[in-house]
Formats: C-alpha cells, sequence, structure tokens
C-alpha cells in the first residue's frame, strides 16, 4: 500500500494549449494556413525564407528557443481566430 509521501503529485496543463500539441503538427498547420512565403514575413527566420521544408524548420526550431517561442505564439494566435 502507497502512503502519501510516495505518491507522485499528477500534474495537469489544463490551461496550456500546446499541451499534447506536437512542434511538427503546429509547423504543418502554419504551413498550410499561411505558406511559406507568408510565414516568413510573419516570423522572418531563414528556416521560412530560404529554401524552406518542414524537416529544415523542425531542425531549427528545436535548437532555437526564441524562434521556437515566437512559432508557438503565431499558432495561438491562429487558432484562437
Amino acid at each position: 500500500m502507497e502512503s502519501d509521501k510516495d505518491k507522485k503529485p499528477h500534474i495537469t496543463q489544463k490551461n496550456n494549449p500546446l499541451h499534447g500539441v506536437k512542434l511538427a503538427d503546429i509547423v504543418e498547420r502554419l504551413h498550410a494556413t499561411y505558406g511559406w512565403q507568408e510565414l516568413g514575413e510573419r516570423i522572418n527566420i531563414r528556416c521560412f525564407t530560404h529554401d524552406p521544408s518542414i524537416k529544415s524548420s523542425l531542425t531549427f526550431l528545436r535548437r532555437t528557443p526564441w524562434a521556437r517561442a515566437k512559432v508557438e505564439d503565431l499558432y495561438l494566435e491562429s487558432i484562437g481566430d
């Protein structure tokens, strides 16, 4: 029988709209919504403006927290409309 000390707290993220959404799904949705050209105009980063692809964008965004934050913000803005 587990004591209260042995129980791990169950962390929920009810208020986090990004919880459970994969970065690949975010980039694919933004690409489908805006296209590479408009996406590059909205977020001016090379992975969207120079020879863009889903794969290269994911590689860059996984390594660059500030760029990922901008992409996530645009995604949240796009689903809030």
